[in-house]
Order: C-alpha cells, then structure tokens, then sequence
C-alpha cells in the first residue's frame, strides 16, 4: 500500500486528500497544511517511488490508473467513501485519472499547476529527455525539466524543493514516472463527461506558460470547471503564493458542498 499521512480533525468528518507531484512529497504541502487543518481531515499521500510508498517496479504495467487506484485503495483502508481532493502537477493527472474510474468518490477537487496538453516546447523537451535518459544521470533530466517548466528568479523557492526531493528518488521509480508523460493528454480526454457534477477549481499561476493556454480551451468543455490565475505567480502556486492558494482553496472547499446542493 502507498505510504501516506494522516492529520485527523476532531470536529470535522470531511476529507481533503493531497497528491504532489513527480519528485516531491507531502513536503510540497506544508505551506497549506496549518488552513486546511482548520476545517477539514487530511490525508497526504505518497505516490509509487516517493515517501516510503513502494517502487514502481513493484507495479505491472504502471500507469496513471494504477496509480490513481492505489489512491483509491488507502481510503478504502481508511474506510473514507468520499473526500475532497487537491493535486500538483503530476497530482492533478491523477486526479483526473480518478474522475473517470470513480467520480462518486470525489466531493470536489482544487487543481493546482495543472497539465491537460502540452505545447511545442514541453513536447519537445520530453523527447530529449527520453533520448538521452539511458545514458544521462535522471537528476540532470530531473532538473532540466524542473528549469523549463519553472523557469527564472520567480520559481527558485519551488525549483528548489522539488529538486532537494527529487534527489530521494530512485533512478528507476523517476523514469517510470517520465515515460508516462505521454499519456497525459489521454488521460484528460473524457473527464467533463465522466466527472459531471463535480466542482473542480483550477489554480494556475498567471506565469505558467508551458500549460495555460491549452488548460483554459480544455476546461471550457466542463460546466463545473472554473480557472483562478494568480498574477507573479509561475507553476507551483501553492509554495509560490502560499497565502493567495489557501484563501481560495479553502474557500472553494467549504463552499462547494453548498454548490451541489443548489445545483440539485
């Protein structure tokens, strides 16, 4: 089972469950911890190959369902039917993947950094990536696509912890994550179908050019989809701009319940 924790409330029997992204850990999240532990449960998960959850290699036939149904499987451990969702990057295809294999067990989700598509220049650095990863330190590949996607002064405090993190991996947990990249795009294909109903919030930093555009024509597809952009802010909002994440995060996560209900 993947390795996870667990901050109980004692007032409250709502969920909030955290996925990071490639190379972090819940780690990412401490910034967002001390609001979210205010109103709600939390359960900060560690994907296959980070934290001490188990190798990818421990998995056939990796894939993000795999990994969204081993996420599936701790709540059911935890015996938690239901739960509100915030993801990262990697996190939020995840997610997505979850929207389609189990939406019931959503109450709403907060996106953060989220990858629907790539552009032009994402794609083409994923395909250096893979032409040079079997004789290139993955950390030199890791940190690359770390300067793209995260570029400049800006994403430094960011960069910076995903990398200290990354550095934790194992060569092959890293790559098996890497060569799922491909598959980003089809696993979003479908989602404002199979999630219907399902409040989703997307944060994005207004500086977060390899991903924006394609996620704000992707989501106009999806009724109960909205995008919030948080302006100086790059690809990692929720360190970025801690405090301008949690107020709208919290925000969304109290009152979507009530949207439901309305919508009903």
């Amino acid at each position: 089972m993947l390795d996870y924790k667990l901050y109980e409330h004692a007032n409250s029997d709502k969920y909030v469950v955290l996925i990071h992204g490639i190379g972090g850990n819940s780690s990412i999240f401490y910034s967002n911890l001390k609001s979210l532990k205010k109103h709600f449960n939390i359960l900060a998960v560690h994907l296959h190959g980070h934290g001490k959850s188990p190798s990818v290699g421990e998995e056939k036939n990796f894939s993000i369902e795999v990994a969204a149904q081993e996420v599936l499987r701790v709540l059911d451990h935890l015996f938690i039917k239901k739960a509100h969702f915030i993801g990262i990057s990697l996190g939020t295809i995840v997610i997505h993947s979850i929207f389609k294999i189990a939406p019931k067990r959503v109450y709403s989700a907060v996106l953060a950094g989220a990858i629907t598509h790539f552009n032009l220049l994402s794609k083409l650095s994923i395909r250096v990536g893979k032409m040079i990863k079997s004789f290139t330190p993955f950390l030199w590949i890791y940190k690359i696509s770390a300067y793209i996607i995260m570029p400049g002064k800006m994403n430094r405090k960011s960069r910076s912890l995903f990398i200290s993190q990354a550095t934790k991996m194992k060569r092959s947990d890293f790559l098996a994550w890497f060569s799922l990249v491909d598959t980003v795009e089809a696993v979003y294909k479908g989602v404002p179908a199979s999630s219907k109903g399902v409040p989703k919030l997307y944060i994005s930093g207004a500086e977060d050019h390899l991903f924006i555009k394609q996620l704000q024509k992707d989501i106009t597809e999806d009724p109960y989809a909205t995008l919030t952009l948080i302006n100086n802010c790059g690809h990692v909002c929720n360190v970025e701009k801690s405090k301008e994440f949690n107020e709208i995060s919290v925000d969304f996560l109290l009152n979507s319940g009530k949207e439901i209900k309305e919508a009903q």
